[in-house]
């Protein structure tokens, strides 16, 4: 019996992001974070009765070269604001799609309400590229396979 079994989950060449409709050329690494606050529910006894969950939160990075973040800045400063960290967050939304092969089925993922908390600036002797870590809070996020 032949069984092709594919060990990779998917391909960086497939990758893609965006933000305010426009594709990040210059993409290093994303992460995207879902978080709900658990914690243990006690009664008679010193062992756990259950689990009890309470508030959700979305937080992320991502790393993108500096010419990316001098464009954000950009559009930034051309609707009004000094930087990315002063859009409002009901401004912005994250894309990414990606898949293994481009006959695979693409998976979506969504983060709304996406708020840049810093904009670090900082270099090592010897880089040969500004790599730049964006941390944001968001308001929610969603994925979709077709």
């Amino acid at each position: 019996m032949n069984v092709n079994i594919r060990t990779n989950e998917c391909a960086w060449a497939q990758f893609e992001v965006k933000i305010l409709g426009r594709k990040i050329k210059g993409l290093r690494g994303f992460e995207f974070k879902k978080a709900i606050e658990k914690e243990h529910l006690y009664g008679a006894g010193n062992e756990p009765i259950d689990i009890q969950e309470g508030n959700k939160s979305y937080t992320g990075n991502i790393s993108v070269l500096g010419f990316e973040v001098d464009a954000m800045n950009r559009a930034a400063r051309a609707a009004g604001f000094e930087d990315i960290t002063e859009v409002p967050h009901e401004a912005i939304v994250i894309t990414a799609k990606f898949q293994k092969l481009k006959t695979d089925p693409k998976t979506f993922i969504t983060v709304t309400g996406v708020s840049f908390s810093e904009v670090p600036h900082a270099m090592k002797q010897n880089d040969k590229n500004r790599e730049i870590q964006l941390p944001f809070l968001a308001m929610n996020m969603s994925s979709e396979t077709i």
